[in-house]
């Protein structure tokens, strides 16, 4: 009698401390860091009038005022005023809330004032000397900081490639980055702004080197150019872009985390969820094949349930090219699918997993760094490891 009473109290331990567990899981928040590039001492670009600092800390606060007032969703910054805050301190502010995502937010400026459009950066190593050139500019406030040198041992300001001797730990967010970089050069093109390069581009900034999440960094527009400096200035340019910038976010969240409030949200997930399929219905991406031999691809049988795709996204741009290979680095097999104003374009589509990695491969070989997996069921965009779940029953 006594055993089957200690066993009952077990028993009662093991179920109120599952309860609890399973409280806390559904209960766990997606957790965001946005910081405001510069300020205080360091003013960043300043052109008619414009500053940086300032652009950057009012679009910020329109970020998180929004995604404040979305569900399971914490909101912190690296600064709410105009105050002077270390490089190597931001990310650490992101890291001690264990964060995950660090959003960096700042607008560009070029002598040649005719310059315009959005850049959206991930960290890495680059040989291009226009992203070279903008790290350099951001990574230059370290010399603002009070022993700079000993802290950033090993760190040249002026040789952003000096970075290369440092510890990377880039490849274990590099995915979910790009993911997220690209959410939001797409909302940038859905509102008809310029994505200048038609891709995510890498390169090595400190602060988001020290952020151990996805990170990427925002180059909302050129201050520099006469017209989208103003614009930048401006009540109505800043809320479109804020609004741009808080839906990429939530996209985000939504295929990584999951929509609804009760979903369990990992610490730092290196994959997209597979619990919950997407809910909306999206029609059948429209596409324009090129007249090109396609790649080997393996047929899905007629007793499959569901057709399933899966395709290498390259680029979206509010700009519509000739599907042919020298407008997309010798690539064929290229399509478009439409979406209001911008424009997806595509490689390679096959039904085999194994074959879309290889796709992908030669895809970033080409120079297409930021090019990633899509995958299609029934002709409706689902997560890749939707996919790859439905292929395996």
């Amino acid at each position: 009698m006594n055993k089957l009473l200690k066993m009952k109290a077990l028993f009662l331990i093991i179920l109120a401390t599952t309860a609890f567990s399973a409280y806390c899981q559904t209960n766990q928040k997606f957790k965001v860091t946005l910081d405001a590039g510069h300020g205080g001492k360091d003013f960043g670009a300043i052109y008619n009038g414009h500053i940086e600092k300032n652009v950057a800390l009012a679009v910020t606060l329109k970020v998180g005022k929004i995604l404040e007032s979305k569900p399971n969703i914490i909101v912190n910054y690296t600064r709410t005023t105009d105050i002077f805050i270390d490089l190597i301190e931001r990310a650490n502010i992101a890291n001690r809330v264990d964060a995950n995502i660090f959003v960096s937010m700042h607008c560009n400026a070029n002598k040649n004032t005719v310059a315009d459009g959005t850049e959206t950066y991930v960290m890495g190593m680059t040989k291009n000397a226009s992203s070279l050139a903008v790290a350099k500019s951001e990574n230059e406030v370290i010399t603002l900081e009070k022993d700079y040198k000993q802290k950033y041992e090993g760190f040249d300001p002026n040789n952003p490639s000096s970075m290369l001797g440092m510890t990377l730990m880039q490849e274990e967010y590099l995915e979910n980055s790009i993911s997220l970089a690209s959410k939001v050069e797409d909302a940038f093109a859905v509102l008809g702004k310029k994505v200048r390069g038609g891709g995510v581009k890498q390169a090595p900034y400190m602060v988001l080197h020290k952020a151990y999440m996805t990170r990427v960094l925002i180059e909302m527009g050129f201050i520099s150019n006469p017209v989208e400096g103003a614009k930048l200035d401006s009540e109505e340019g800043q809320n479109e872009i804020a609004e741009a910038i808080a839906e990429a976010i939530m996209s985000y969240k939504k295929e990584y985390f999951g929509s609804g409030s009760n979903e369990n949200v990992e610490e730092k997930p290196s994959k997209k969820i597979i619990d919950k399929p997407i809910k909306e219905s999206e029609p059948p991406a429209r596409t324009e094949p090129v007249a090109e031999k396609p790649v080997e691809r393996s047929p899905v049988s007629k007793g499959d349930n569901a057709k399933i795709i899966f395709k290498v996204q390259i680029s979206a741009t509010g700009k519509k090219l000739e599907l042919n290979p020298s407008n997309f680095k010798g690539l064929s097999n290229v399509s478009v699918s439409s979406e209001g104003n911008l424009y997806k374009y595509t490689y390679g589509e096959t039904a085999d997993y194994t074959t879309a990695k290889q796709n992908l491969e030669e895809a970033r070989a080409k120079g297409f760094a930021s090019a990633y997996l899509t995958a299609f069921k029934d002709g409706k965009k689902v997560t890749v490891q939707e996919a790859i779940s439905t292929k395996s029953e």
